[in-house]
């Protein structure tokens, strides 16, 4: 399994279109990609322009078909305006 992390920041004036359009992102992914197993989405208690994703894929080649899915691209798309810093970190997991 690989799991990928996500830490946006993301441009105040854009948080609530933001926020609908990875919610979007979530329900799509799990819905057409069968190796995508969690796509989690949290705020920040402190600054909800600070959005954490938690995705679980079943390994790389699933994380890059994704990256290539029209409905990414749709979403990076959408969002790159409305977005300070990304930042995308892979990790080995999860481990039973």
């Amino acid at each position: 399994m690989l799991v990928v992390t996500v830490r946006f920041a993301v441009k105040k004036q854009h948080s609530a279109a933001f926020n609908a359009r990875v919610r979007k992102q979530a329900t799509d992914s799990l819905a057409l990609e069968d190796d995508c197993h969690r796509f989690d989405i949290a705020a920040s208690v402190d600054d909800p322009s600070k959005i954490f994703l938690y995705e679980i894929y079943a390994d790389e080649a699933a994380f890059q078909d994704h990256l290539r899915s029209a409905h990414f691209l749709s979403f990076k798309a959408d969002t790159q305006d409305w977005i300070e810093t990304a930042l995308v970190e892979r990790w080995d997991g999860p481990r039973t």
